[in-house]
């Protein structure tokens, strides 16, 4: 059998815990839809890593439906990407597998996200949670994936699929290079992609912190469910200080509260945080969380309003799901396949 070919590919994935908010569409989504135009998509909801905490499975199906309907709303077309929920794959859980077999302690030990999600009580933490970052090398590497759309915070697990790659190409090279594969590299190396209009966005009420669906505070966040009310509550109640906005950018150092409102106001309008302050620079916050919540509104309203229309068919919702994770087993299934036979697994 020839070897398989290699081409373009970007993945990425959000979890089903909670609604999708700001940060998420300004920090990642408004880029995957750009990407639609130039690359082969796969957008997946990647149900299997919020199942590393407990979560109620009545809520989990509505979040994995919600965060569906929320993608589509924002512009990821279904027809031209394919988008699907992870655990309708079986190949990201048997990949997922074999990478636990390749991965190294000493990688996973390195990894911030387990020290910062399981806290002080680290041995009540799930295995799930500690291999996380197993199973998303293997969501990426699955569909030998090109490039990947990432946040600041995941670039670290970015560096580890890397790493996983390589060693499974290393460490199974002659049986690669047997099959025709150039250079014994069957894996690519996943470029990570992290760019956007705003890719840290951060909390309402800490511009220190990113903005987060864990965060306890529902005024930290504008959740893509919001009302126009209730965006108009969360901005007017969003901290600033007391100082008036300065005339440009470089008055901002040291000011995050502020800093993060400009260049949110900035993404949504698709200018750059000098234009901005060009205009409300020497006004006060008041005047400018005004402007500010007529522009979010006008920006998130529409994406609120079809997400709801468009949840109010879970079957349909559900079709597309299962149309999309037929189309992403198409890809991953003879990847596999290639995978079993280079490490000397018997398959029918």
């Amino acid at each position: 059998m020839a070897p398989l070919a290699l081409s373009p590919r970007v993945f990425s994935g959000m979890q089903p815990t909670g609604s999708l908010h700001l940060g998420n569409y300004l920090g990642a989504m408004v880029q995957w839809i750009a990407m639609q135009e130039t690359h082969d998509c796969i957008y997946c909801v990647v149900d299997l890593h919020a199942i590393t905490v407990a979560q109620d499975p009545t809520e989990l199906r509505n979040s994995i439906r919600g965060v569906t309907a929320a993608y589509i709303a924002s512009g990821l077309d279904p027809k031209r990407s394919i988008l699907f929920n992870q655990s309708q794959v079986s190949g990201h859980a048997e990949l997922g597998w074999i990478f636990n077999c390749v991965a190294r302690l000493g990688w996973l030990n390195r990894m911030t996200q387990f020290k910062e999600k399981a806290g002080k009580d680290r041995e009540n933490a799930s295995v799930g949670l500690y291999a996380y970052p197993n199973l998303m090398a293997a969501d990426i590497l699955l569909y030998r994936s090109t490039h990947v759309p990432v946040g600041d915070d995941q670039k670290q697990h970015l560096e580890l699929a890397r790493d996983i790659a390589a060693k499974f190409n290393n460490d199974w090279k002659t049986g690669i290079e047997a099959k025709g594969y150039d250079g014994g590299l069957f894996f690519p190396q996943p470029e990570p992609v992290i760019t956007g209009p705003a890719t840290r966005v951060m909390s309402l009420r800490d511009g220190t912190k990113k903005m987060s669906k864990s965060d306890p505070s529902e005024l930290s966040r504008l959740n893509l469910t919001d009302s126009a009310d209730e965006i108009a509550r969360k901005l007017q109640k969003a901290k600033t200080d007391p100082e008036p906005l300065p005339s440009d950018a470089g008055g901002l150092k040291g000011r995050a509260e502020a800093e993060n409102l400009v260049n949110i106001f900035a993404a949504l309008d698709g200018i750059g945080p000098d234009a901005v302050l060009g205009q409300y620079g020497g006004k006060s916050f008041s005047e400018f969380k005004k402007s500010l919540t007529e522009l979010a509104v006008a920006k998130l309203s529409p994406i609120t309003s079809e997400a709801a229309r468009l949840s109010a068919d879970p079957a349909e919702i559900d079709r597309v799901l299962a149309d999309g994770a037929a189309r992403a087993r198409d890809i991953a299934e003879p990847v596999l396949r290639e995978v079993k036979d280079i490490i000397g697994l018997v398959q029918s």
